[in-house]
């Protein structure tokens, strides 16, 4: 445009001889146009350098290292290791696993680096036998209906499709699962059995964590026989070293500016206060209370109706999602620590890696206050695992303190049970740990380095997006309960939802950071499709969501099919929970039927799973003539495998099939979305 515009001038003008020439006019554009980008380049680096300090890295090899640096091979080569130990991680521990594994690989000769498959290319595995005596171990964890982690997704599916030759690759691989689930461990497997498939070398057997019991100690114990199989495939020798080596360095940061120190944001400094969509796991969006109300009418319990405003977020959800809520610890306990370690919990410091090629150079966002970190960053809630007890020995100067944390940290039958005992049956936290071996005086910037991340916490989402656009409903029981030892232990994120009320229109209303995961919960996509919902106390949760999607489809004039719920709960007149919501939809004809279960109104106690036994021929009359769909959501440890084997004994009788016959039945419906669970240990 302007060099149309030069000749359109030049044209015009020839004739009055101008002062200012056709060559001028253009001289001065190109000056401009040069002097405008510079100036706003300059600034954007300006600004970017000033942050660069203050951004957390991600955890493992990033998207700028790979533009410079394309394989995690080239690292290795370049620093000189052998060792790669790659995590698929949805809550934090298997990271955590490969972390431990890659700082032991130095007392083996073999220097260890942890990576995230999915900021690797790795179809480089192929060139991992260029490295002399290099080894790769996959800690894997297996969540969902056996679903690889998100950072993981990539990487299965590589192995899926893809047919490199691995010849020549030495690996171990370690499962991260729980017993309660049907797909145990399943991407551990799967990823196992693929690497030989390929040609690699498997140089110790698979390790199966069971997080049902004590994952922990299935951990250990395979890593201990890992080193064995490792020593004796590559002729080496354990060093013997086992001092207790700093993955951080302590940086003081009291000179920082406070406008560059991080307040509980996740991963971008002010986030909080400069809102920025897309929002997700490390974008989390700050939503306000809209409601919070209690849905127990009587009874010592407590179960939580919250609505989150949504309104203006440009966030959109499906029925059946859910929705992440990242809480904190309470200030009690965060106070707690600071008196037993003497500690001003308002210092301001850093936490530096040791290691200069790491790509994660911080274990959260840094640089904070103590305050801070133990308030938003830092799990002080769970029990601690063996590691941490190791690590907390030197700290101990009382000599009984000394062997009890010495017992417990070792992998004798005498020290897991002691372990098992005193941290996981009487339910100890680090807190509780502190306060009962009182010699024992970390310093903490050390015990910040080894608390694992706190985790944001997942509820399915109780409301339809066709009814409640603007806002996300859950359904939520408040967690207390009194330890062995007499403490009251508080659930992170319930506990912080009851304190949050909505207040009067003068006044900010509460907030909290969220973010909305996808599900595979899903309604079928026709609306004439009849379905089976069986959900006792919260599990009634994605329910009241399908039920609204139906409703509102049936108000539109369509056609819905036939919807039939199962819900149970302790007595009628205490926590029946949505009840005039329910009766209300029966009523209308959006739900089909109702059967209810008060377990504690007789003598005899009566659960869901007798309802659904009593009601075979309608159970088959849906899923075997109809080809209906069956939902469970709710306990994954009984009430989700007694739904199960009630489903394949009706499928028996009421289909005439074997035993074999019923389970494959089963399967189908479950390959086909058919039969789908949404469940918890």
């Amino acid at each position: 445009m302007e060099n149309s515009e030069g000749v359109k001038i030049e044209s015009t003008v020839v004739t009055e001889e101008p002062l200012i020439s056709a060559l001028d006019i253009a001289l001065f554009v190109v000056i401009i146009t040069v002097a405008y980008f510079w100036y706003f380049k300059r600034d954007k680096q300006s600004s970017s350098s000033e942050k660069k300090p203050y951004t957390i890295q991600p955890s493992s090899l990033s998207s700028i290292e790979q533009t410079s640096n394309s394989s995690f091979i080239k690292k290795l080569k370049s620093t000189g290791r052998s060792l790669v130990v790659f995590y698929g991680s949805q809550t934090g521990t298997a990271e955590e696993f490969a972390g431990r594994i890659a700082k032991e690989g130095a007392r083996y000769k073999m220097k260890g680096m942890v990576a995230d498959p999915e900021e690797c290319d790795m179809a480089d595995l192929v060139e991992m036998k260029e490295i002399q005596k290099s080894m790769a171990i996959f800690c894997i964890a297996t969540y969902g209906e056996g679903d690889p982690t998100d950072n993981a997704m990539d990487f299965y599916e590589w192995l899926q499709n893809g047919d490199a030759d691995l010849e020549g690759l030495n690996y171990a691989v370690f499962g991260l699962g729980n017993k309660t689930y049907e797909h145990y461990n399943e991407i551990a497997i799967y990823i196992d059995q693929r690497l030989e498939e390929l040609g690699a070398t498997r140089v110790h057997e698979i390790g199966l964590g069971d997080d049902d019991a004590n994952i922990e100690d299935d951990f250990v114990s395979w890593k201990e026989k890992l080193w064995e199989s490792v020593c004796s495939h590559y002729g080496i020798e354990e060093t013997g070293e086992e001092s207790n080596i700093r993955q951080y360095k302590l940086v003081d940061c009291s000179e920082v500016l406070p406008e560059r120190i991080f307040s509980g944001e996740i991963s971008r400094l002010k986030s909080y206060e400069n809102q920025r969509f897309p929002f997700d796991v490390k974008n989390p969006y700050l939503s306000k209370i809209a409601v919070n109300r209690e849905l127990h009418k009587s009874g010592d319990r407590s179960c939580m109706h919250i609505e989150f405003d949504i309104d203006g977020s440009k966030m959109r959800y499906d029925t059946g999602d859910h929705v992440a809520v990242y809480p904190k610890n309470s200030s009690e306990l965060v106070e707690k620590i600071g008196e037993l370690l003497n500690v001003d919990l308002d210092t301001v410091f850093s936490l530096l890696n040791t290691d200069e090629e790491s790509s994660k150079k911080h274990p959260f966002p840094c640089p904070c206050t103590y305050r801070t970190a133990l308030t938003y960053y830092l799990d002080i809630t769970s029990n601690p695992r063996t590691h941490i007890m190791k690590e907390l020995i030197e700290y101990a100067s009382d000599p009984k303190d000394q062997e009890k944390l010495k017992l417990m940290a070792s992998s004798t039958p005498e020290g897991k049970k002691e372990f098992h005992d005193w941290i996981l049956r009487d339910n100890r936290n680090i807190v509780h740990i502190l306060e009962d071996l009182p010699s024992v005086k970390p310093d903490l910037d050390h015990l910040c380095e080894l608390l694992p991340r706190l985790q944001c916490r997942y509820y399915s989402i109780s409301s339809s997006p066709k009814v409640y656009p603007k806002s996300i409903h859950i359904t939520a029981v408040l967690v207390n309960y009194t330890t062995p030892t007499n403490r009251v232990n508080k659930g992170v994120a319930t506990n912080l939802l009851a304190q949050l009320k909505p207040t009067n229109d003068e006044l900010p209303q509460p907030t909290i950071p969220i973010y909305i995961r996808r599900s595979q919960f899903r309604l079928p996509p026709k609306s004439q499709t009849p379905i089976i919902m069986i959900g006792p106390g919260t599990g009634l949760a994605p329910f009241r969501g399908f039920i609204q999607e139906r409703d509102y489809a049936r108000k539109e004039g369509r056609e819905i099919g036939e919807m039939v719920l199962y819900f149970g709960c302790r007595k009628k007149d205490e926590d029946f929970i949505y009840e005039n919501e329910l009766q209300e939809y029966v009523a209308n004809g959006t739900l089909t039927k109702l059967h209810l279960a008060f377990s504690r109104d007789q003598p005899e106690k009566i659960y869901v799973t007798h309802l659904l036994e009593q009601n075979a021929d309608e159970l088959w009359n849906i899923i075997g003539e109809k080809n209906g769909h069956l939902y469970v959501c709710g306990d994954a440890r009984s009430m989700a495998k007694d739904v199960h084997n009630i489903i394949v004994k009706v499928v028996m009788e009421k289909g005439q099939m074997t035993n074999s016959q019923a389970l494959n039945y089963v399967k189908k419906m479950e390959q086909q979305k058919r039969y789908s669970a949404d469940v918890w240990s």
